[in-house]
């Protein structure tokens, strides 16, 4: 009979490919949009060495300027030194980077920055996005194996995979090419972890649950405890159990701390290239679309449902079952309690309409004056009675 020992040993670990001569190497990205998308390293480009050129080549910008300015790195306008690239995304910002130490400048067109060289861009924002593939850092792992991980015999382990110290990866386990596991991680039995995955300090992925390509699982998250499920039996509440799952589709991003329960049947499922923040609570069986965003503090109901591109603001509520419509928009701090049609943006505790919460917003803000007024109207009548009073009795 085989031990914990045993099934988790030295064999397995040598299977994940760990080199012998202990390198560290850098971090290697590859594939659109997700923890392995494209680093300097990766494209060819050594620290130092990238020109205006070819950043201007990988944002689809314009160069004005000399194309061959080599550029160290990115900074803040106010930090930078000559070989630092800065981003100017208005003309306040423009005017600062002209007056600034930086090399060169990456504006949006139509503005200008003094003589500086610079990429012009039809958005900023996301060329910074790219830039940043480029020449930042990334997070840094160990190639190979930790010794203190423990992987089950029958877990099925890509050779180029990164695994932090006390790792645990349980029986039955898949974990894909190109995935970095941080210390800490626990994968649950038969739980699958697609390519180029990244699930950073103490996530937790539980039993079957399937997480696709190029995902990033920031430290603490949950992906598959229990839903809440109970069922009154008398004077006590009766676990449901739970036996469904979660899936993760390609290209989600989860906060750290966030939890994803999993379903009662079925599963619970997050769309491809949605965004979810920290702290955020999604219930059993709901279904999220596609490229929606989720902010900090929002809490999803069981069985809930969100279509494409939905955008849910901090602290939002959605309760139990409610349908809310693709490319629907939820303002901070709503509580949504009833189906939102599609495309309409919603505010307000309980949501409705934004027009029709600004507008009883506005008549809140007036209703002292309101008050005032109804009391000196009060007032007015009271004298005007005392008077047809005092008359009638003369």
């Amino acid at each position: 009979m085989k031990t914990p020992g045993d099934e988790r040993g030295k064999g397995d670990r040598a299977q994940a490919g760990r080199p012998s001569d202990g390198r560290v190497p850098g971090w290697l990205f590859d594939g659109p949009g997700g923890p392995l998308a494209a680093s300097g390293a990766a494209k060819g480009f050594a620290p130092g060495t990238v020109t205006l050129g070819e950043i201007a080549e990988a944002v689809r910008g314009e160069v004005r300027g000399d194309p061959t300015t080599v550029i160290s790195g990115v900074r803040e306008i106010e930090d930078a030194t000559p070989g630092d690239l800065v981003f100017a995304m208005d003309l306040r910002h423009a005017l600062l980077a002209a007056r600034s130490r930086a090399g060169a400048v990456v504006l949006r067109r139509g503005l200008e920055a003094g003589d500086k060289p610079c990429i012009l861009v039809e958005e900023p924002r996301l060329a910074l996005a790219c830039v940043l593939e480029i020449l930042g850092p990334g997070p840094r792992m160990p190639s190979g194996v930790d010794p203190t991980a423990r992987i089950a015999a029958s877990a099925s382990i890509s050779p180029d995979v990164r695994i932090g110290a006390h790792v645990v990866i349980e029986p039955g386990a898949t974990i894909g090419p190109s995935c970095v596991l941080f210390p800490g991680v626990y994968v649950g039995f038969e739980a699958e972890i697609g390519e180029g995955t990244v699930l950073y300090p103490n996530v937790v992925i539980g039993e079957r649950v399937k997480v696709g390509r190029r995902v990033i699982i920031h430290a603490g998250a949950v992906i598959g405890a229990d839903g809440f499920g109970f069922v009154k039996d008398g004077d006590v509440h009766r676990k449901i159990p739970q036996v469904g799952t979660v899936v993760i589709e390609d290209d989600v991003e989860i906060g750290a701390n966030a939890c994803i329960d999993r379903a009662t049947l079925g599963k619970t499922v997050i769309g491809q290239g949605t965004k979810i923040d920290n702290l955020v609570q999604i219930g059993h069986n709901v279904r999220v679309g596609r490229n929606s965003i989720i902010v900090g503090q929002t809490g999803i109901g069981g069985s809930a449902t969100l279509g494409d591109g939905t955008i849910l603001a901090g602290q939002v509520g959605i309760v139990d079952h409610v349908t809310v419509g693709p490319g629907a928009t939820i303002a901070a701090g709503s509580l949504v309690t009833t189906n939102i049609r599609p495309g309409e943006m919603v505010s307000g505790r309980p949501a409705r309409p934004h027009v029709d919460e600004l507008h009883a917003e506005i008549a809140w803000r007036k209703l002292p004056d309101l008050l005032r007024s109804l009391e000196e109207l009060q007032e007015t009548v009271r004298s005007l009675e005392k008077m047809i009073r005092d008359k009638s009795g003369g």
